[in-house]
């Protein structure tokens, strides 16, 4: 379960992008197919990688159970104790939980990186409040060369645990000394500074944190004896740190740097130590009389009044890491989304574009070539009504659909221009024919439609059977549908409106009387063509009309299997 939010982030990058391909970016099918086959198969490989990587690492951390780590909510510093530890837990412990603080036991300078790599797999969260903590028991140790090498091994450890947690952990030395004679007794007085120029401070049960200076100065009546002696052996145990400890402290630019202790504490508290030891040997070179070694006791008291002055960040839990992840995804694909989306409709326009400047530029002689530039217009005009009406494609939206500004301009174009009728051959004599002109009939709108709408309404039937009995298909005629509106509103919005109407009507005629649609034209005027005034409401009533006649037009309205016959001849008597 440990990788289980790895693996839903895969999961959910795959299926953004497997979105992104097949309904967004303008590929052939081909390509579509081909590009999600391969994320499939990228996706599957890197899952099988996540399930190889979540094994066990290696046996070094076979006996860390996870009861020892910290909970992965935990709040307080995570501390790796390193060095001279044994004294700070019992003898079987591999851990110390405090209010403050987790301490977790390094057994050996082997161990550090391993159990810092495990922590950042399985602990993320609790990477950013990891420290490293290098433990000195000067009267553990009686020769100086065997606690040099010591040193020197748990500094590497510490410059590998940086490579691998991936970041700086904090280090901090904290030195655990024997008090004087004369103060055994005493409280343990915990001492330390952020850096060798820092201003000492004292931290003491029930006085807080002072500086060197208070602290000597609030010294109780009859304590100036004990406080004195504290004084000199914090001297004593400076300069032994500054020897045997910070004068190690050296290596590389890059190590001097992960080295760098961040705090230096030190505690005078009874140690048990060793005959012989360290921190006797300084002694006796001070003042050539040997301190006592200290009888055995208990665990040494832990750095608890230290932790304040640790650096230290909160952390990031593998569900808020994981729904970070989730919503950088998720920006990532809207901002691919929309960039596609922009994309396709300057894809769309540009087509268009390209449609309406050939449309323009033939200028009908002859009229096949732009006739058939018409058709590609008004395959383009129903597209756009189609989508305008149910709603664009997913590729197109996002906030970034341009088609509904082509859509009047489309109508407009497609509308203004009608194939010229041919020259005949030979004039047929005048007074051989005789040709009968149908009249305009008009209709009111008002009567047809409701206001706005380009909808039949209920019971406008009657209207039309009674006034289109005159109106027949014949070869040779053209039935001019034209629609037409009143100066109120948006110029476009009325022209739009109006060739709607004449379409309705268009298509109630063609489906009540099964008539071809090659037998009829329907254009829109909008308010451009007024037979009256619009100054009054009777002359905008009069302009709201819709306008059906019969035009005579070679090759118009074909039976099929009946040759062609001159619109003349139709109506001579």
């Amino acid at each position: 379960m440990r990788d289980i939010y790895r693996s839903l982030l895969t999961t959910l990058a795959v299926l953004l992008t497997l979105w992104l391909i097949l309904g967004f970016w303008p590929l052939s099918v081909g390509s579509r197919i081909a590009l999600s086959l391969l994320v499939i198969l990228v996706c599957g490989v890197m899952l099988w990688r996540e399930h190889r990587i979540s094994q066990p690492r290696g046996p070094a951390l076979i006996d860390r159970p996870d009861e020892s780590l910290p909970p992965e909510d935990f709040q307080g510093a995570v501390i790796l104790v390193c060095g001279d530890n044994s004294a700070l837990f019992a003898e079987s412990a591999q851990h110390i939980e405090t209010r403050q603080s987790w301490y977790l036991r390094v057994n050996d300078a082997e161990q550090l990186p391993l159990l810092t790599r495990h922590l950042s797999q399985v602990r993320p969260a609790l990477v950013s409040q990891l420290s490293v903590l290098l433990a000195v028991l000067p009267e553990r140790h009686t020769s100086d060369v065997d606690f040099t090498r010591t040193f020197r091994g748990w500094q590497r450890a510490v410059v590998q645990s940086r490579a691998a947690s991936g970041r700086f952990l904090p280090f901090w030395i904290v030195v655990w000394l024997s008090p004087p004679p004369a103060c055994a007794d005493a409280e343990p007085i915990w001492f330390s500074t952020a850096s060798q120029r820092a201003e000492l401070r004292v931290h003491q049960p029930g006085q807080g944190n002072l500086s060197l200076t208070d602290w000597i100065r609030e010294t109780p009546a009859g304590g100036q004896f004990s406080r004195l002696s504290q004084g000199l052996w914090l001297d004593s145990g400076l300069a032994w740190m500054n020897c045997a400890v910070n004068s190690l402290l050296s290596g590389s630019p890059a190590e001097r740097h992960v080295l760098k202790p961040c705090m230096q504490g030190l505690c005078m508290v009874p140690v048990a130590g060793l005959a012989g030891n360290l921190w006797q040997q300084h002694i006796t070179t001070v003042t050539a009389l040997p301190p006592e070694v200290t009888e055995n006791t208990g665990p040494l008291p832990l750095p608890e009044a230290l932790l304040p002055a640790l650096p230290r960040r909160r952390g990031i839990s593998r569900r808020m890491l994981f729904w970070r992840n989730a919503g950088l995804l998720a920006g990532i694909f809207l901002l691919l989304a929309m960039l596609a989306s922009y994309f396709n409709n300057q894809r769309l326009v540009r087509n268009v574009s390209d449609h309406l400047a050939l449309y323009y530029h033939l200028e009908g002689h002859p009229a096949e070539p732009k006739l058939r530039a018409q058709q590609r217009l008004r395959a383009d005009s129903a597209l756009l009504d189609e989508w305008q009406r149910r709603g664009e494609p997913v590729r197109y939206r996002l906030g970034l659909y341009q088609g509904m500004h082509l859509v009047s301009v489309v109508e407009g174009a497609v509308n203004d221009w009608a194939p010229p009728l041919p020259s005949p051959s030979s004039p047929l004599p005048v007074t051989k024919t005789m040709v009968q002109e149908p009249k305009n009939i008009r209709l009111d709108s008002m009567s047809l439609f409701d206001s706005g709408q380009s909808t039949l309404k209920a019971g406008s039937t009657k209207m039309l059977v009674h006034s289109l009995l005159d109106i027949k298909a014949k070869p040779g005629w053209l039935i001019v549908v034209s629609g037409h509106t009143d100066n109120t509103g948006n110029p476009k919005l009325n022209q739009t409106l109006s060739l709607k109407r004449a379409e309705a009507v268009r298509d109630w005629m063609r489906d009540t009387g099964d008539v071809p649609e090659s037998c009829f034209a329907v254009q829109g005027y909008g308010e451009s063509r007024p037979i009256v005034t619009n100054d009054t409401p009777e002359g905008r009533a009069l302009n709201r009309r819709v306008e059906i006649s019969l035009v005579a037009q070679a090759n118009a309205c074909q039976i099929p299997g009946k040759p062609s016959a001159s619109s003349q001849d139709d109506d001579a008597s």
